[in-house]
């Protein structure tokens, strides 16, 4: 197999030391019995995230994203590959200073909150682990800033409340500010609004948003939702079966995507100027077990542009579209 490696999406860039590099990426789980199946939660993921950028990882459900959030932060434990944090191989050693720099917000904010703390415990407690700060004034005063800037105005009405006396968003803004209290450089948010109602779920969104533009805040914003991505974020990877399948720009991404999945995902997201020659492309199939991952491209036996290259030759690296270096996809139509 030939490939031109001048086509492929280039591993540096001008950003300088990502906060976080995975190179070649595997995460398997091996179920239990004799006849145990493995199912391949990453399959060679390489992702860069830099400091201050925003960066959405999207794709359906199975396809690794919540996996690869966990992973980074050390809360999953790679079976093959590398996770390098500013630059350093992910250690035991390093974990402690990973903790106080990038926090992690959950998908369910009632789960992520002890219920047996008020809010004002809550979010002094990472202070207290980290033996930041004075007990007393000076923590306290850190919590009441934390909950303010996370939209809990004022921070004397929450203090002294318990996670069942309030609503999801309000929880869900008390995880963000139990983590942004330690003051890190970014956030890792897995599904952080899909709990949440339609009504409270740009308020949280405009939080993270804020917290973004104000303080130079990295997120990772983990999502189903597409739209969301291209919303927030200034670099989107689009995940299918473990992988990374599409990565650039969000507004090259969503503007010009290159990989048949993404043009599928993209074709379904509602918009306010609904145009007649615009095609849904409704994809057949369900997503292919993780434990039997499809020969050659493993998109293909879903792929409206399946052409007899795709079934035997496997895509691994991202080929760059033309005209844009730092634009990507998995997919042999670029070769």
């Amino acid at each position: 197999m030939n490939i031109d490696t001048q086509s492929l999406v280039p591993e540096t860039d001008s950003q300088g030391t990502p906060l976080f590099e995975a190179r070649d990426l595997h995460v398997h789980f091996t179920g239990r019995g004799r006849k145990a199946k493995v199912v391949k939660g990453l399959d060679g993921v390489d992702l860069r995230w830099h400091k201050g950028e925003a960066l959405g990882i999207v794709g359906e459900s199975g396809c690794g994203k919540s996996t690869l959030g966990r992973t980074l932060l050390g809360l999953q434990e790679p079976t093959s590959g590398d996770v390098l944090f500013d630059g350093n191989a992910l250690q035991k050693t390093n974990m402690r200073s990973l903790r106080r720099r990038i926090q992690m917000v959950f998908q369910d904010p009632y789960q992520s909150l002890n219920p047996r703390q008020s809010v004002g415990s809550l979010v002094q407690e990472p202070l207290a682990i980290h033996g930041i700060g004075k007990k007393g004034i000076e923590r306290i005063q850190r919590g009441v800033d934390a909950l303010e800037a996370a939209g809990l105005q004022p921070a004397e009405r929450f203090w002294e409340r318990y996670p069942h006396e309030l609503s999801g968003g309000q929880r869900q803004r008390v995880v963000i500010a139990a983590a942004m209290v330690l003051e890190p450089e970014g956030l890792v948010c897995d599904e952080p609004v899909s709990a949440l109602d339609v009504s409270v779920r740009s308020q949280v969104l405009k939080v993270l948003t804020d917290l973004k533009q104000e303080r130079g805040l990295g997120l990772i914003f983990i999502t189903h939702d597409i739209g969301l991505a291209w919303a927030l974020c200034d670099r989107v990877a689009v995940m299918y079966l473990g992988r990374v399948i599409e990565s650039g720009p969000v507004e090259q991404v969503i503007g010009d995507p290159q990989h048949p999945y993404t043009q599928a995902l993209l074709s379904v997201v509602p918009t306010p100027f609904p145009r007649q020659d615009l095609k849904r492309t409704i994809l057949s199939g369900e997503l292919p077990d993780a434990s039997n991952v499809p020969s050659g491209c493993r998109f293909h036996p879903r792929c409206p542009k399946v052409f007899d290259r795709c079934p035997t030759e496997d895509p691994r690296s991202l080929l760059a579209t033309p005209g844009s270096p730092s634009h990507g996809a998995a997919c042999w139509l670029l070769d």
